[in-house]
Parts: structure tokens; C-alpha cells; sequence
């Protein structure tokens, strides 16, 4: 394991850490940010650009997919 390796596994522990408390598993924590995607479809027209929904869209997906490995 390289340095880099540590880093990236330590930083998934603080990731993990984060939400132990709030989540009792970390499905849980995806069906809430699945909750959260929905939500953004009744974001008002003029609040954010359909770009910057769209990358955070993504973003939780992406979250949602490792969440749910």
C-alpha cells in the first residue's frame, strides 16, 4: 500500500465517520439522497441553472452507486 493509498482509505473512514450517527446504514443514507434528487425536480425554474442541477445530480448518484456497492 503506497501513501496515497493511506490517504485515500483514511479518507474514506472520516467520510464513513461522518454519518455514522445520523444513518443507521449506509442504504439508508442512499434513499435519503435519492429523496434529495427527487426533490430537485421541484427546484423553481430561475433558482439554479439547469447546469448546475445537473452536476449535482450526478454527484449524488455517483455517491448513491458507491453507497450502494
Amino acid at each position: 500500500m503506497t501513501m496515497e493509498d493511506a490517504a485515500k482509505n483514511t479518507t474514506v473512514i472520516v467520510f464513513s465517520e461522518l454519518f455514522e450517527d445520523a444513518y443507521a446504514s449506509p442504504d439508508e443514507l442512499a434513499n435519503v439522497l435519492d429523496m434529495g434528487i427527487e426533490m430537485l425536480f421541484y427546484v423553481e425554474e430561475c433558482s439554479f441553472s439547469k447546469e448546475d442541477i445537473r452536476n449535482v445530480v450526478t454527484a449524488l448518484r455517483k455517491v448513491i452507486l458507491e453507497l450502494r456497492k
